[in-house]
């Protein structure tokens, strides 16, 4: 029996915890008979592992209705993922557009390239409800644009962004389009066919309920994206120059096959529990959390007056009171883990006022119940009484 108190964990925006079990026992089991480095060696062993890999990009092309296996690129996370995107596809003189929502792992690799001069940049805004508008977009395209991209949902307000619609815009005016799935994946279906995307990016340790270490790219076809980092791939080892072929291109050096097959697993079991029933019950959670929060009168909850195209999170503040200190007591007094401050999303909280302190985060993951979203509740009528 565990020594640990029973925490009720609603940060699973930033990693979903607890991983299902069947996650980690495959994980270990695997990696204790394949660990062997894959696409690296004829023997068996080696054969085998690359045939896990193999059989990985195949089951992620497919859950996101992507073009061609060979156009999943492993990497470390969604950050990594981006930055390769980013450097691998904008040149000196060219136009990116992209909005006020983005997490950090957009904003500052283009921070970066605005500011040494390399490209131009225009950041489109959000409504009052945390919406991007696809005429927005359009508005700013122009012919020197290479690259749109865009968060598909927010990880500060919840909102999922109506890509299909920018994807058309994007398709007709022939300019790249890619997106930021890093909280919306494993929650809703993503399908870059039917959303006109070139590019996306993922991360497994979040509602794909894989391990940290692992996320990647999925690319159209046909989307010249260039190696900005070079080394070891398996392949075409007598040539100096990094191979022009992918995967390869874009994965120097042996990639993390512990990750791919617990991000593997973590598919797997997203696909038996149904990426509809997740949704509706972690849906339902945040539904009941919002109604029992909005009784409260010095609670502030922001973009939750419609819960439709919406992520199972929410931010808010107590009136008065910094939203760090709001966290301790949640954590130290009732055992309650939320995630406080700007949420990497510095633009998003300007937008919203709510800079410097920020605010409280609560996102929920497939392992919460009904009972944890009644302790939230009931946290804060202690807190709010007493403060």
């Amino acid at each position: 029996m565990s020594s640990f108190p029973r925490t009720i964990y609603l940060d699973n925006a930033a990693t979903t915890f607890p991983k299902p079990p069947e996650v980690i026992r495959t994980m270990l089991e695997d990696y204790e008979h394949l660990g062997v480095s894959p696409g690296r060696g004829s023997y068996d062993l080696a054969v085998r592992a690359e045939e896990l890999v193999a059989q990985a990009r195949r089951q992620i092309n497919d859950f996101f209705c992507g073009y061609d296996p060979d156009r999943v690129i492993f990497s470390y996370n969604a950050t990594d993922a981006l930055n390769t995107l980013i450097f691998g596809l904008v040149k000196r003189g060219c136009h990116v557009v992209s909005s006020r929502l983005e997490h950090n792992s957009v904003l500052r690799p283009l921070h970066y390239l605005k500011e040494q001069g390399i490209i131009d940049l225009d950041l489109i805004p959000f409504d009052s409800d945390g919406f991007v508008h696809p005429e927005d977009v359009k508005k700013v395209i122009k012919r020197e644009t290479a690259l749109v991209i865009l968060t598909h949902a927010s990880n500060v307000l919840g909102t999922i962004q109506p890509v299909q619609e920018i994807g058309l815009v994007c398709r007709e005016l022939d300019v790249p389009f890619a997106i930021d799935i890093s909280q919306s994946a494993g929650i809703i279906p993503i399908d870059m066919k039917a959303w006109h995307l070139d590019a996306i990016a993922f991360t497994g340790h979040k509602s794909l309920l894989g391990p940290t270490g692992i996320g990647g790219l999925v690319l159209r076809d046909g989307l010249d994206v260039r190696a900005t980092r070079f080394g070891g791939t398996g392949v075409d080892s007598y040539s100096l120059a990094q191979t022009a072929d992918y995967p390869q291109r874009l994965e120097a050096g042996t990639i993390n096959i512990l990750g791919v097959i617990g991000l593997s697993a973590g598919l797997r079991h997203i696909s038996q529990l149904g990426l509809q029933n997740i949704y509706f019950h972690e849906m339902g959670l945040l539904t009941r959390l919002r109604d029992g929060l909005a009784a409260f009168k010095r609670l502030r909850l922001y973009c939750a007056d419609s819960l439709s195209n919406h992520l199972p999170l929410l931010t808010l503040n107590i009136e008065g009171m910094n939203s760090a200190d709001l966290g301790a007591i949640l954590d130290g007094d009732f055992n309650i883990s939320v995630r406080t401050g700007l949420h990497c999303a510095p633009l998003v909280h300007q937008d919203l006022g709510t800079s410097p302190n920020g605010g409280v985060r609560f996102s929920l993951g497939p392992f919460n119940t009904s009972e944890d979203i009644d302790a939230v509740i009931e946290a804060f009528g202690t807190i709010l009484g007493s403060f």
